[in-house]
């Protein structure tokens, strides 16, 4: 086994709207957490390669694995292995089915098929629970069922090959010619009802699982309603999101993973298994724009249901099954190349982050723009959130970076705040509600007054990260995003070019260059270089657009997948992966390209 963990972008994911997992370029699944996003890892050997438990697959003899690629518009990967005798294709997926949200399979499902010659296959099941502190038991249950069960975790494990256990494994595996399938299947179970669930699994079951999955995603991509040059990689970032929505509640976690390193060896690494509010409310807006408005809809409710319907109870991050206490901790793991603290939870839940509001009031306009006006209930929390901005707005707070040093007054942060208040005058005139419109548009007033001033630099003619301060930041690229200036505004344009020019970081952009207070350096934001793009191409720039965009488009994975950031030097992906926020953006900057391509003007 190798002692180094493969790049991060060579992962692949596969999931099913309650957990996830990744899946190296060399058929070993390396993370796991089940049976939700943000559960305990059973396979998370990413994290530390001796402890952190693992599910490989692999044939006898020397064997080469000759890509890894998804069956088409699908969540199912699938890999060529090349052995000394024969060829097999390697297929893992999560099991789909229809109303799965309520009652999902939660079962991980590995078929390799012969396709030349013959092998000797071989899968082995090493489980290790809450990342990696548990050793579990391992049990013969049936002729072709194990069980591995650790404190209040459980898992079953189905072959139609020889089972057997190894050491601290269970090994699974057996002979297959041309044409034939060996299969796998592991579910998760809760211990105390192991027994009632060791139902009969036979190999004719499993292929319908493979079925069923394929046209569950493929229907599921039947919805999107875009299309044009850049239509491959959107399809791929929609169902990368889609995968990353926790169906039971409609929340979106901002990754699948903890603690990938912001810098190799590092300690920017954070639990982003939650439901950040501006990230959802941008991803739940980038699927309605795709034509999937029943994900739009779930993710508003789940706002409004878990903020109980108050304001001042919103934070800027949930557990996605709405949970409001989310401490931060350190486990004892090496983590991925070495890079520590590995963390669990995350304590920015507690932060005052003021860009929250606007997000919230913009989807609230949006979806009312699409013929979904809110009800009276939902009128009295989004009439709230606008009270709460014009309160709050002047405070300094932490903003979109969540910076851990002194809170600081973002421009981002009250152009948000000024853009909630906007939103709310504007669905109060539309919907006939009552408001307190004299007072709102007195705010709305004095936050723009004062960010064209102190938020903006007259001399060179650009805004900045903060008021009276010089430094420039990626956000700025977003104030045209929530409707606080127009894309083409001059200003605009000159803090485009500014911001890339000023945090240039070889064709990527770096968020900001300012001391955070954190210790380390950190990679290339590419969620930022997308925004760029998109405000380029909604100037009407679009040679300049379409380099950006296509730099960016180059960090994808070879599957497709963008992690947050990346090493501008040598290309790695860094950080957690995937990443919503960054798929997203991918999202909006194919819109944007594709509504002014055709007739924008080179610049």
């Amino acid at each position: 086994m190798s002692k180094q963990a493969p790049a991060i972008g060579s992962y692949g994911l596969i999931g099913d709207c309650h957990s996830a997992a990744l899946v190296s370029a060399e058929g070993s699944i390396d993370w796991c957490c089940l049976p939700r996003f943000d559960s305990g890892s059973c396979f998370g050997r990413l994290l530390d390669r001796e402890r952190g438990g693992f599910c490989t697959v692999g044939v006898e003899g020397e064997a080469s694995w000759r890509g890894v690629s998804y069956v088409e518009d699908t969540l199912v990967l699938e890999s060529l292995l090349e052995g000394p005798q024969g060829t097999v294709r390697v297929r893992d997926f999560f099991a789909m089915r229809e109303h799965g949200a309520l009652e999902p399979h939660r079962e991980l499902v590995r078929i390799v098929e012969c396709e030349r010659g013959s092998a000797e296959v071989r899968f082995e099941v090493a489980p290790r629970f809450d990342y990696g502190a548990v050793r579990p038991w391992l049990h013969r249950a049936a002729v072709d069922v194990f069980t591995a069960i650790g404190g209040d975790d459980g898992l079953l494990v189905w072959s139609d090959g020889e089972l057997r256990v190894e050491k601290e494994a269970i090994v699974a595996g057996g002979q297959i010619h041309a044409g034939e399938r060996l299969r796998l299947l592991i579910r998760f179970v809760r211990p105390h009802l192991l027994e009632r669930e060791q139902s009969a699994l036979d190999a004719g079951k499993v292929d319908e699982r493979l079925d069923e999955t394929v046209q569950w995603w493929r229907a599921w991509r039947e919805r999107l309603s875009k299309d044009g040059p850049d239509h491959d990689a959107l399809v791929r970032s929609a169902l990368t999101l889609k995968a990353l929505t926790y169906a039971p509640t409609g929340a979106i976690v901002a990754a699948p993973t903890t603690s990938l390193p912001e810098t190799l060896g590092g300690e920017r690494n954070w639990d982003y298994r939650f439901s950040w509010v501006r990230d959802s409310t941008l991803t739940a807006h980038a699927l309605a724009e795709l034509g999937c408005e029943r994900e739009a809809r779930r993710f508003r409710h789940f706002i409004v249901r878990t903020s109980a319907g108050h304001a001042e109870d919103l934070q800027i991050l949930f557990g996605i099954g709405g949970e409001r206490r989310i401490s931060e901790e350190c486990l004892e793991l090496e983590g991925y190349r070495g890079s520590r603290p590995v963390r669990v939870g995350n304590e920015a839940a507690g932060q005052l982050q003021l860009d929250a509001f606007g997000e919230i009031l913009n989807l609230a306009w949006r979806w009312h723009r699409r013929g979904h006006s809110p009800d009276d209930d939902e009128w009295r929390f989004f009439s709230e959130l606008v009270d709460t901005a014009v309160e709050r707005w002047s405070e300094p707070d932490r903003g979109i970076w969540e910076w851990r040093g002194a809170p600081r007054h973002f421009v981002h942060s009250k152009a948000c705040c000024w853009a909630a208040v906007d939103s709310g005058l504007r669905l109060a005139e539309e919907c006939a509600r009552t408001a307190p419109t004299r007072r709102w548009e007195k705010a709305r007033k004095e936050m723009r007054e004062a960010i064209e001033t102190r938020g903006y630099d007259s001399e060179r003619g650009v805004f900045v990260q903060c008021f009276d301060e010089p430094a420039l930041d990626a956000a700025l690229l977003l104030l045209p995003v929530v409707g606080f200036v127009e894309f083409d505004d001059e200003r605009m344009v000159r803090t485009a070019d500014a911001v890339r020019a000023e945090l240039d970081a070889d064709g990527f952009l770096y968020r900001y260059r300012q001391d955070d207070g954190l210790p380390g350096r950190e990679g290339a934001f590419l969620a930022c270089s997308f925004w760029l793009a998109e405000c380029y191409a909604r100037q009407g720039r679009l040679p300049a657009a379409r380099e950006v965009f296509d730099r960016t488009m180059g960090a994808a994975s070879p599957l497709g997948l963008f992690s947050e950031q990346v090493d501008p030097a040598s290309g790695e992906l860094l950080g957690n992966y995937p990443q919503t926020l960054t798929h997203l953006s991918h999202v909006a900057a194919v819109a944007a390209l594709a509504q002014t391509e055709p007739r924008a003007t080179p610049v």
